[in-house]
């Protein structure tokens, strides 16, 4: 069984569709992640909807953001880190301590290559994706001796609402790398994020482009940068 929130209800209830369509039961919350009352409601409602313990929780909820720093206000912040990061938190927050109570359990968290890629003129969205990573990271060592496992997920461009219903720079760049550059798919996505799960792998890198900005990245950080920054140069602004 499977519960699907989504702070828009329709939305929920679509997906529920699709799942049911496939034969297994699901169930639709009303749910805003950044209200951490909602989330603490969601962690026990699941329960009594599956009338068993939840044993993997999915924060996939984001909102993408973009725009050069000085212009962004701070409300434009604190809207992308309550979703983007502090959603994540909440969901963590109210279901490990039910998993440690199982004896076991499972936490996907979706952030981003923009976690490591820093592309300019996303600076609030790169941050709340790093933060998804970092705690993450965290988790995983700090959960291994209770028998949860976590995976973070990093992908570069997946056709997906996050583009179209967020506030982004370059929206017709963007709708042509979509159509032309993502190379695969949510559901592709989604099927490798499980099957790396199950293999207790902390990383879900999709894309090989996001691989190659991986290693760009961590082998030669500062050569990276300067190459952004000097491509950036050529970015119509």
């Amino acid at each position: 069984m499977i519960v699907c929130s989504d702070i828009n209800l329709e939305a929920a209830e679509e997906t529920v569709a699709l799942v049911e369509a496939l034969g297994a039961r699901a169930f639709a919350v009303k749910c805003d992640v950044s209200n951490a009352e909602q989330v603490r409601q969601l962690a026990n409602q699941a329960e009594q909807l599956m009338q068993h313990p939840t044993t993997l929780v999915i924060n996939n909820a984001g909102v993408g953001m973009g725009g050069k720093f000085d212009e962004m206000t701070l409300e434009e912040w604190k809207w992308v880190a309550d979703v983007n990061l502090w959603g994540v938190i909440h969901g963590c927050h109210y279901f490990v301590p039910k998993f440690k109570q199982l004896g076991y359990g499972a936490i996907i968290n979706v952030a981003s290559a923009a976690s490591y890629t820093a592309v300019p003129e996303m600076a609030a969205y790169n941050v709340t994706k790093a933060g998804v990573r970092a705690l993450s990271e965290t988790l995983a060592a700090e959960l291994r001796k209770f028998n949860i496992k976590v995976n973070v997920v990093c992908p570069t461009l997946v056709p997906t609402n996050i583009i179209k219903n967020g506030k982004v720079p370059h929206q017709a760049i963007l709708d042509y790398a979509l159509t032309n550059f993502a190379f695969t798919t949510s559901n592709k996505v989604a099927k490798l994020t499980l099957d790396r799960l199950d293999k207790d792998q902390l990383y879900t890198i999709p894309q090989l482009d996001a691989k190659l900005l991986w290693l760009m990245k961590r082998t030669a950080p500062n050569l990276y940068v300067r190459f952004l920054g000097n491509l950036y140069r050529f970015i119509p602004r």
